[in-house]
């Protein structure tokens, strides 16, 4: 199984992503859309929402009820992104201990905590004048 986005942009530094049925709008600059990087730290929240929920279910935790996590990137010199940070806070009674095992659990779920491993590179191909 593969997964298939487009990514077009006619001009600038804006790119609308064709997702399956859906479209997206990230915008490099952060003028008109998010940028890439906080688009980056929301997929990485929305990936770790369920892992949590999952995560809590195989620690004993079965209904978290509501999470809310606040998500906070450090960048570097070169605008770059450095180190992640998550605040998360569940609606659940969670001891802290379990809380720690939820947490470890979920990163091991998480799908996109696992695609920013430095071992993954994009393949590339360039075609000029393809329009």
């Amino acid at each position: 199984m593969a997964k298939q986005v487009t990514t077009v942009s006619e001009e600038g530094y804006s790119a609308t992503n064709e997702i399956r049925d859906f479209e997206t709008t990230i915008d490099a600059n952060g003028e008109d859309a998010p940028d890439t990087l906080e688009a980056l730290l929301a997929a990485y929240g929305s990936c770790y929402v369920p892992a949590l929920r999952v995560g809590g279910q195989q620690r004993g935790a079965d209904d978290l009820g509501r999470i809310e996590i606040d998500i906070s990137g450090e960048l570097n010199d070169d605008d770059k992104l450095e180190s992640v940070h998550f605040d998360v806070s569940v609606e659940a009674d969670v001891d802290d201990d379990t809380g720690e095992e939820i947490i470890e659990r979920a990163f091991e779920l998480c799908k996109v905590h696992d695609a920013l491993k430095d071992s993954l590179h994009a393949d590339t191909s360039f075609e000029g004048s393809a329009f």
